[in-house]
C-alpha cells in the first residue's frame, strides 16, 4: 500500500502485511531511541532523584534494580519523543476508513496533543511530585525511616509523567468528541457534576500511590482543563454552525 490516500478496498493480507510494516518501524523507532536514551539514562535519574529525593537515599534491593530502572527510563522516554512516529504509523495505518474531512481535523489536533503531553509532564514536574513526595516522606517518618528501592521510585516518577501527559489531553478529546458531534456544551453544562465525580474516580484508581493529595491533584487539573475546553467548545460551536449552514 502506498503512503497516499485512498479508500481502495484492501484484503486481510494486504491488512496484515500494512499492520505489520506499521508495527516493525513503531518497534525500530522506540529500540532506536531507547538504545541512544539508554546511554545518559544516569545522569538523567541521578537529576531525578535529586530534584525530588535530594534528602533520601536511593537503595539497590536486587541486582538488577540500576539496570531496570534505567531500562524503563529508555522505554518511557522513547515512547514519547518517538511519539509523533508512533502517532503517524496508527494514523496511516487507519486512514483509509476515514472521511477526508475527518483526516484533516486529525492533523489540526496532533501538534497541540503533544504540546498539552508535554505541558503535563511540566504540571507534574514543578507542581505535583515535590509535594507529593513530601507529603510521602512526612507520613513515613512518623513511622519509618525513608529507604526507597531505585526501580520502584523511578517507575513511581515516570507513572506520574504518563499520568498528566494523558490527563492534558482532556481540551483535546472534548473539543474532537464535540467537532464530530457527539458531545455539545449544553451536555457538558448539564453533566459536569458527574464528570467532577468521575474525575476524582479516575484520580483514586489512576494514582500509582494512592495518596488523597495525589488523587487531588489529578482530578483538580481535569476538573479545569474540562472547564475551560467547555467555553472553548461554547466559541466554537458558533464558527461550525455557520461553517455547516454556509453562513460567512
Amino acid at each position: 500500500m502506498s503512503e497516499t490516500w485512498d479508500q481502495k478496498e484492501m484484503s486481510f493480507t494486504e491488512h496484515l502485511r500494512e499492520l505489520r510494516k506499521r508495527l516493525l518501524i513503531s518497534l525500530v523507532t522506540v529500540f532506536g531511541l531507547g538504545v541512544v536514551l539508554f546511554i545518559p539514562s544516569p545522569y538523567v535519574i541521578e537529576f531525578l532523584k535529586s530534584a525530588y529525593f535530594h534528602n533520601v537515599q536511593l537503595h539497590a534491593f536486587g541486582p538488577a534494580d540500576a539496570i531496570l530502572a534505567e531500562f524503563k527510563f529508555s522505554i518511557y522516554a522513547a515512547v514519547v519523543l518517538g511519539l509523533p512516529v508512533l502517532l503517524y504509523q496508527l494514523w496511516m495505518f487507519v486512514v483509509p476508513a476515514f472521511h477526508p474531512r475527518t483526516r484533516k481535523l486529525v492533523y489540526v489536533y496532533v501538534a497541540p496533543s503533544v504540546l498539552l503531553a508535554f505541558a503535563g509532564i511540566a504540571f507534574a514536574h514543578f507542581v505535583v511530585l515535590p509535594r507529593v513526595v513530601q507529603a510521602l516522606i512526612l507520613v513515613t517518618n512518623h513511622i519509618a525511616t525513608p529507604t526507597f528501592g531505585i526501580e520502584s521510585t523511578i517507575n513511581f516518577i515516570l507513572l506520574i509523567f504518563l499520568a498528566f501527559a494523558l490527563i492534558f489531553q482532556t481540551p483535546i478529546i472534548m473539543i474532537a468528541l464535540a467537532r464530530i458531534g457527539i458531545i455539545n456544551s449544553t451536555f457538558l453544562k448539564k453533566n459536569r457534576r458527574y464528570f467532577l465525580f468521575g474525575f476524582f474516580v479516575f484520580g483514586a484508581i489512576a494514582a500509582p500511590d494512592g495518596n488523597p493529595l495525589t488523587m487531588a491533584l489529578m482530578a483538580l487539573p481535569m476538573y479545569i482543563l474540562y472547564e475551560a475546553s467547555l467555553w472553548i467548545i461554547v466559541l466554537l460551536e458558533k464558527s461550525w454552525h455557520a461553517e455547516a449552514t454556509g453562513v460567512h
